[in-house]
């Protein structure tokens, strides 16, 4: 198949293209550059690869979670360039999970078969989910995933532990058990994609949606006074002096 692959749901943006049994890879600057860079990106590493939007088969993308700006760059693009490919006619989607992504890059890199996959959500937190690769070269898990400080990551007996928050967060995450750094690149991606278009993953163009986990990341200006004034209320009254 003919597929273009894309992840922009970290600080890097990730790029790859498949034509029959070849790749091609590019990665970049993510966060608020994505936006601005990935299309002429696309492009090129299409006209590289010898491909056009006319002869893509699938748009594959990381659907998240991950960053809220990355994650709507990701799904913007996938859904305008499945809906225009084939001269109009349209191709299909295939939105993968970013921490299956991470635990296939791990996989591919550093042979880990057992993997708790977990991303930087900022806000001193972790996205993360265990995944366990099964004899018949899917994965299992990652239907139970979400959010939680670093400290609270639960790494079972024989499980690597996969991504990019050590950096961030040190020994405060799973101080005991290996960790290997690995991303949600467009190139693991493109190795899970054809498992998930024959289980029947590849979806309309209209459901490249996003996968939050966070419901907000910002308040509204009532909601940040209402938050000082209960704060101020809270605090123990001032004494007179006598």
């Amino acid at each position: 198949m003919n597929l273009l692959a894309f992840d922009t749901s970290t600080d890097t943006l990730s790029i790859a293209v498949q034509r029959a049994d070849a790749t091609w890879e590019h990665s970049g600057p993510g966060g608020a550059q994505a936006s601005a860079t990935l299309l002429p990106a696309i492009r090129a590493l299409l006209a590289e690869a010898g491909l056009s939007f006319d002869t893509l088969d699938a748009v594959v993308f990381g659907r998240g979670p991950g960053s809220f700006t990355g994650l709507r760059t990701a799904c913007s693009v996938a859904q305008g360039l499945a809906f225009g490919a084939r001269g109009g006619a349209g191709v299909p989607v295939l939105p993968i999970n970013t921490l299956l992504a991470v635990a296939e890059a791990a996989r591919h890199a550093h042979g880990c078969t057992r993997v708790v996959a977990v991303l930087d959500a900022r806000m001193d937190e972790v996205y993360t989910a265990p995944f366990e690769f099964q004899a018949d070269g899917t994965w299992r898990g990652g239907d139970d995933f979400g959010l939680c400080a670093p400290q609270s990551v639960a790494v079972p007996p024989g499980y690597t532990v996969a991504g990019n928050a050590r950096a961030a967060y040190g020994e405060r995450l799973a101080p005991d058990a290996p960790h290997v750094f690995a991303l949600p690149t467009a190139l693991a991606l493109l190795h899970l994609a054809p498992a998930r278009i024959a289980a029947g993953g590849a979806q309309p163009a209209s459901e490249a949606l996003p996968l939050y986990v966070r419901d907000k990341v910002a308040q509204t200006t009532a909601e940040r006074l209402a938050a000082r004034q209960a704060a101020a209320a809270a605090l123990p009254p001032i004494l007179s002096a006598p």
